[in-house]
Parts: C-alpha cells; structure tokens; sequence
C-alpha cells in the first residue's frame, strides 16, 4: 500500500496539532516530517522559570478559552486526552485611577452614576449584537446567523458619550486586543469585550505550564522532527508533488512530499520563497489578506512575597497604564510556592513602541505602573524578564471579511491544490483557533489520501 508523505513547516502549535491530528485522523499510511527552524517545539507556548527560583511563569500565550458551555470544544477535549489537568483562571477587576473597580457598584461609587448607567447600556447593546451562541460561532460564517459589522471598532467606542466608560472599556479590553480600536473591526473589538462575561466563555491555564501541551503533543507524535531546520523554499516538482529546502547547519537539503503544511506564524510566511509565478502570487496575495499586525509585550517580575495578596485575589486585572493592559498573577498558577511572580502583559502601540527599550528600562516601568496601594511593591523586587512578541498576533483575524474555510487554507487550488495554510490567524488569533485549523486541514488531507487511493485501485 503506499505511503504518503506529508512536510509540515513550523514545530509551534499549528504544527505540531496539524501532525497529530494527522496522526489519528489517516486511515492510510504516512510518513510525516516537520519542519523547525529553532532548535525547540512550541512556537509561542513557552513556560519560564526564573534563575533564583523555580517558580514558574508564561512568557508566551497565558490562557486557554473554555467554550464547553456551548458545544463541542475541541481543545478542551484534546487538553483532556492528552492527560493534562487545568486550573481555572478568574479576574473581574479593572484597576482605574488607583482604585479597583471588581463591580457595577464600584463604577458608579468611583466613576459616576452617569458612568454606570452609559456602561450598562453599552453592555446592553454589545449582548443584544452579539449572542453567547453567534459569539461561539463567530469564526465559522457559514454557521452564524449575523451579518459582519466592517466597521472599525473605534467607531463602535465613539457612540460612547462618557469619556470615562470609554477609557474603561479601552483598558479592559487592550491588552486582548493587542492593537488600537481604529485598527480592528467592530466585530472583533465586540468578541474581546464580551469574553469578559462568564456567559460567553471562561479561561483556564494547564498545571505546570502551557509548555506541557506541546511536549505531550511531541512526544506522542510518530514523525521525524527537524530542528533548526530554516525552511527557504517550496517548489513543485515535475511529478506535480511539493519539494521542500531548507537548511541545516550550514548544508542545504531537498525533501519531497504529496502534501505541504505551512503552519508558521503570518508574519514568518515572508521568509519562505514560493517556486512559480502563480504560487509566489497566491501565497502574497493571501499574506496581504490578513496582513493586520497587532504586538505585545510580556514583563514577568519575581518578588520575595506576594505583597498584593491583601488588596488582589484574581488571576488577573486590568490595569489603566500603557494604553490599558494585563497584570497577572503569575504565582497564582502555582498555588504553595514561595515568593511571588507578577506578569504584565502589554498590547498594541504601546508594546510596539516600548519593545524598543532595554529590559532594564521596562523592568522599572513596570513597577512605576503598580497602582499606589501596591507601590512598596519595588522593595520585594527579585529578577525580572522581558518577551517581545511584536507583529506576532493579529489585529484582524480572518480577514476583514471571513473567506470560507477552504479559501483561507488553500491559497492556490488549481495548480497547487496539495499546499495548505494553517494559522491562528485565520480564526481568532487563539489556541483555540490554531487547533480548528490544524484539524480542518488534517481532516482535508486524510480525505484526499483515501479518495486518491481509492481511485489507483
């Protein structure tokens, strides 16, 4: 019987779910190999531990969505195949003015009752625009009832006459976001507004860190994994299969395939060269689709005690400085360990404008930004880190306007129909969304396998 062969460039999430899916989903044989070109697997699921302790943190994706309220979630469920328990994850607090607003009392106490009554309007409006089950449905068209709104969330902010709720809302919801108003859709700035409401959805990390989920995946695979494997061209060969080349300490080499996987990052689609004048223009052409660039900044600091136990017990808050961002408390994932762990997760322009910045430099930004009841926080001071992830999410994800499924993983069907696409950046920016696209193309390339050899038979 023959065996197929699949080459699958990007060793992060999308790869390595695009191989086990894969995996589990052929009934034919096949022969797999990825593509990496660091010498880890995992992409941006990366969990940290500090040199003076072992306390660990996130210092790439911090969270995981929980949909199972609604229907299947199939992240969930692979989280739970693979064996991995969760901790739920909790914050309802937004940090403004140096007070803690955890409820709609506290908006009306601290920021007016004009501010209360034009906040629950606009809640009011967002749920009536979008349900829990369209918001569940939100990155599959063909299965939400609602007509997309092309309009820039900022003009949706703009009908907000209170400056006060407005900044409220901009610093509860930024840091997701990870770009400006004006440069999303009403859609998506709605979707990041409501996920902050348990109806919608809820969140939850892995115990001992997100890094474990690429290493179960890995370490369940049947495929030959390349690291620092720099992948600088996809090719067609005269047999119509897809020839990969990379490089490998210094020396180039040649792999061919039935089917290729692009599972890289869409800011890291640049760095592969396309063979051929009608794949060079298709792969461009949907690079420029979803060509939206949102960024973040991660600053993870260790102290000597939790000194914010007494006035913060979430997971996380929002907290009104650079534009709005998260302030996790990374400990709070390790519940007995010793010392404590703050994590400030910063979005959009302002990560894209600090990240040019010496760590130093935003070490001590990140303690100047602690609200005043915490500011004797710079005493506990231990080790802190900074990750830089600009241009690594996007701004826009789907597109302006969500293509079918088909079109957004196969960028040239007719000459190149065997070449297929997998990104969180053809859904939602999420693990949740990298997942649905891995198993929509393994789910693909199965069925071509198992028609094409029904058909040599």
């Amino acid at each position: 019987m023959r065996v197929w062969s699949v080459g699958i460039v990007g060793g992060g999430p999308g790869g390595l779910m695009t191989a086990y899916a894969l995996q589990k989903t052929a009934d034919r044989p096949l022969r797999v190999t990825l593509f990496e070109a660091s010498q880890r697997l995992g992409g941006k699921i990366i969990t940290s531990s500090f040199r003076n302790s072992n306390i660990r943190y996130e210092a790439g994706a911090a969270e995981f969505y929980d949909y199972s309220q609604f229907d299947e979630d199939p992240l969930k469920s692979l989280i739970k195949e693979l064996g991995l328990p969760i901790n739920s994850m909790a914050g309802s607090a937004v940090i403004m003015n140096n007070r803690v607003l955890s409820s709609i009392d506290d908006v009306q106490e601290h920021l007016g009752p004009d501010a209360c009554r034009k906040l629950l309007a606009f809640d009011r409006r967002a749920r009536d625009r979008m349900t829990p089950q369209e918001f569940y449905n939100s990155d599959y068209p063909d299965g939400s009832m609602r007509q997309s709104d092309e309009h820039s969330f900022a003009a949706l902010l703009d009908e907000v006459s209170n400056p006060k709720v407005k900044a409220y809302i901009e610093t509860l919801i930024h840091s997701d976001l990870a770009t400006e108003p004006e440069q999303t859709s009403a859609d998506y700035g709605l979707q990041n507004y409501l996920m902050n409401h348990s109806s919608y959805m809820s969140l939850y990390s892995i115990e001992g860190g997100n890094e474990r989920l690429p290493r179960e995946l890995s370490s369940r695979l049947d495929a030959t994994i390349q690291l620092n494997h720099i992948v600088q061209r996809v090719s067609k060969t005269k047999e119509d299969r897809l020839q990969v080349t990379s490089i490998h300490d210094g020396q180039t080499r040649q792999d061919e395939f039935d089917f290729v996987v692009i599972a890289l990052p869409h800011n890291q689609l640049p760095t592969v060269a396309f063979a051929g004048e009608r794949l060079a223009e298709a792969v461009a052409s949907h690079y420029a689709y979803y060509n939206y660039p949102a960024h973040y900044l991660r600053v993870t600091i260790l102290f000597d005690e939790p000194f914010w136990k007494s006035s913060l017990t979430d997971s996380f808050w929002m907290l009104d400085r650079f534009g709005g961002c998260c302030l996790y408390d990374e400990s709070s994932r390790e519940p007995g360990a010793s010392g404590g762990v703050l994590g400030w997760l910063l979005g959009g322009n302002a990560a894209l404008e600090l990240s040019q910045l010496h760590d130093k430099q935003l070490l001590n930004l990140a303690l100047d930004s602690l609200p005043d009841f915490l500011a004797n926080g710079r005493n506990h001071f231990v080790e802190g880190h900074v990750h830089r992830w600009i241009a690594s999410v996007n701004a826009m994800p789907g597109g302006i306007v969500p293509l079918s499924h088909d079109r957004r993983h196969q960028p040239e069907p007719i000459k190149h129909p065997n070449l297929f696409m997998v990104g969180d950046y053809l859904f939602d920016s999420t693990l949740n969304g990298v997942l649905d696209s891995a198993n929509y193309v393994a789910a693909w390339i199965a069925g071509q396998m198992t028609d094409n050899s029904k058909d040599t038979v």
